[in-house]
């Protein structure tokens, strides 16, 4: 079994650690069996639809969450044991590039990766949204509004520049 895997990786990619993303996908759905066990255990269920409101408090607040933990430049300490400074790549974000092999390459991936780490962060926020709805709503708040901030700064600059 395990040579059969290692030819498969080797025929995928020697460069891709597949062993260590299916090592992370494990402890991803291991997190989302947990949460769904708790939530039996507790009595809790998912609502039956979500509110038109809160998928865009969730949408935009994960949009922001996930940037703030890939690419701010005061969450770098947490992707700096994954990931290798490299410059600046826009208003308060940092390009960093991923370093290591096996688990270390698949977590610096995660953690550098907008894109990547949505996925896990909605998961939180659905989650958030069946056990503490109304801390998780404060929260989906306080995250739109720096996002819509962070927009209005963005526009604002592009004005001044305008206005020159």
């Amino acid at each position: 079994m395990t040579e059969t895997l290692r030819e498969i990786n080797d025929a995928y990619s020697k460069e891709r650690p597949l062993a260590s993303y299916a090592r992370v996908l494990g402890v991803y759905g291991t997190a989302v069996a947990a949460l769904l066990a708790a939530g039996r255990l507790t009595g809790r269920k998912a609502p039956d639809r979500v509110a038109p409101m809160d998928l865009a408090l969730m949408s935009v607040a994960t949009h922001r969450l996930s940037r703030t933990i890939a690419k701010d430049t005061v969450t770098s300490p947490l992707r700096a044991p994954f990931t290798r400074y490299v410059g600046v790549s826009g208003p308060s974000e940092l390009k960093e590039e991923v370093r290591g092999e096996g688990h270390r390459h698949a977590v610096g991936e995660l953690l550098s990766c907008p894109f990547c780490l949505a996925q896990w962060i909605a998961t939180g926020y659905a989650a958030g949204m069946v056990f503490a709805p109304g801390v998780t709503r404060l929260v989906g708040a306080t995250m739109t509004a720096v996002a819509v901030s962070d927009w209005l700064q963005l526009a604002y600059s592009k004005m001044i520049k305008v206005a020159k």
